[in-house]
């Protein structure tokens, strides 16, 4: 199980929970006019640790007192049932799938209180289909009354289109870059490519940073 990535429930005390914290914060008050209710966590490209950096925020969102809905929408290489140690049969593509599911959304309930995750079910044929999909916005609509806060877990920018039509649904995408790993130059075209679908990036964390820095957040 790999429940050993999340930080903030084994190790609360240290400087890269803190850090998870505060990242948190800077989320909750980034705009006051336009809150964040829903928000996309992806990367420029593969290998950047999105989904373990995710599954982390989403802890601290939890443990502040907010009701959190962690969703797998990286429909070519999902993670979080891994992390979480969970089955993969029902998620996500459920719902795209059974009108039942809609109305009893298949969410996996986790030792942490205020948290569930919703693993990306079934891989489909096509995931950008999926996720542009009318029936997305219903999806996303229906969790996001159930929650306080709904974060996706999105495919590499560079990778396909579906981080892009993803994130033009939610109210904000959070692009992650590993230190010492991520190039400068898929950085840019990254955030070239979402804000050309006129994506509200709220800015950029770091991951895998040097350890006395406990991680960064820059806007």
């Amino acid at each position: 199980m790999a429940k050993t990535k999340l930080t903030t429930l084994n190790d609360p005390r240290s400087a890269a929970a803190e850090a998870y914290r505060t990242l948190r914060t800077n989320l909750m008050f980034s705009s006051v006019e336009k809150p964040l209710h829903t928000l996309l966590v992806t990367s420029p490209a593969d290998g950047e640790g999105k989904s373990a950096l995710l599954a982390n925020l989403a802890v601290a969102f939890a443990q502040g007192g907010n009701k959190t809905i962690l969703v797998d929408a990286d429909l070519r290489k999902p993670a979080q049932h891994e992390l979480w140690g969970l089955s993969n049969e029902r998620g996500l593509t459920t719902m795209v799938l059974e009108d039942g599911a809609l109305a009893s959304p298949p969410l996996n309930a986790t030792d942490v209180p205020n948290l569930q995750v919703l693993t990306a079910g079934p891989l489909p044929p096509n995931a950008a289909d999926v996720l542009s999909s009318q029936r997305m916005t219903e999806i996303i609509g229906l969790l996001k009354a159930r929650a306080n806060y709904v974060l996706f877990d999105g495919p590499p920018v560079l990778a396909a289109t579906d981080a892009a039509l993803l994130g033009s649904k939610l109210d904000g995408v959070l692009l992650v870059v590993r230190a010492g790993h991520t190039r400068r130059d898929h950085a840019a075209r990254a955030r070239q490519t979402l804000e050309r679908v006129h994506v509200r990036l709220v800015g950029a964390v770091l991951s895998n940073a040097p350890k006395e820095s406990g991680g960064g957040y820059y806007g």
